[in-house]
């Protein structure tokens, strides 16, 4: 299928974390259409099982394909541990796909050899062992350490961020044995870029705090160089799916997009 370069970019994620995703991409790309897919009726996905994700990131997958996108990103560490091998076979004569992980790895890899780097994200991420295996593998004398943190994602899909509660919570996850006098952090799930500055504060702005939303902004934006795929049109168009509607989406979009947004709801199934 020949790709036009002025075709939106699809991305999904469980819920709002993803649109800490698309901001970063629209703020590197201003130029792309986008259309985001949240999937709120099943989040979040850090505590459903791995088949479960598959199905849903499989009925996306749909939604975007048919939409035309010329790229679909994996806004979701749940779901690029889970789904993403089996995303990029099922959709792999029609458009390319970007996970999350990926990008973050090479980063990691290339800025901190020999160092101690930290990681929180959802059980999911974390029991999939994802990062650790593939840092591991290159041999870069990099340690791992791992901490779930699932109360995280949730509270931010609730707009429990910046106040008494987030502080509190972060607080005793970052307090974490396990998580000490380690050289950075790795942001494992997109929801947590909306707490970085919560974050970065537990360690008196004085950790490297690496934000996925970031990398994979810029991974994307080399993958359309490459491919001749970055858009031309000066005029783009954004689109938001949900599963199903939540106020707390809404607020959020307007906030990162400074401007109203129309939620359309879109149900992965008819039940």
């Amino acid at each position: 299928m020949k790709k036009d370069k002025n075709s939106p970019i699809g991305i999904f994620d469980s819920g709002i974390g993803g649109l800490t995703v698309a901001h970063a991409i629209k703020k590197l790309l201003p130029n792309e259409s986008m259309i985001y897919f949240g999937d709120t009726a099943h989040l979040p996905y850090g505590d459903k099982s791995e088949a479960a994700i598959q199905a849903y990131s499989i009925k996306i997958a749909d939604v975007l394909l048919k939409k035309g996108c010329k790229v679909i990103v994996i806004a979701c560490n749940s779901a690029s541990s889970a789904a993403y091998e089996l995303l990029k076979e099922y959709v792999h004569k029609d458009t390319f796909i970007i996970n999350v992980i990926d990008p973050m790895v090479d980063l990691v890899l290339g800025e901190f050899e020999h160092k101690r780097v930290g990681l929180i994200g959802t059980k999911r991420t974390v029991q999939s062992g994802v990062y650790t295996r593939k840092i591991e593998e290159a041999k870069k004398g990099i340690t791992i350490s791992s901490l779930a943190t699932p109360l995280l994602a949730p509270m931010i899909e609730e707009g429990f961020f910046n106040n008494q509660i987030s502080h509190e919570i972060i607080a005793q996850y970052l307090a974490d044995e396990s998580l000490q006098n380690i050289d950075a952090l790795i942001l494992a799930c997109t929801h947590y870029p909306l707490i970085k500055k919560e974050i970065s504060a537990f360690y008196e702005d004085k950790m490297n705090i690496l934000d996925s939303s970031e990398v994979i902004a810029q991974a994307l934006q080399t993958y359309l160089t490459e491919a001749d795929l970055i858009n031309t049109s000066t005029t783009p168009s954004h689109q938001f799916l949900v599963s199903d509607y939540t106020e707390s989406f809404e607020a959020a979009a307007k906030i990162f997009f400074h401007e109203s947004v129309h939620l359309d709801k879109h149900p992965l199934w008819n039940d």
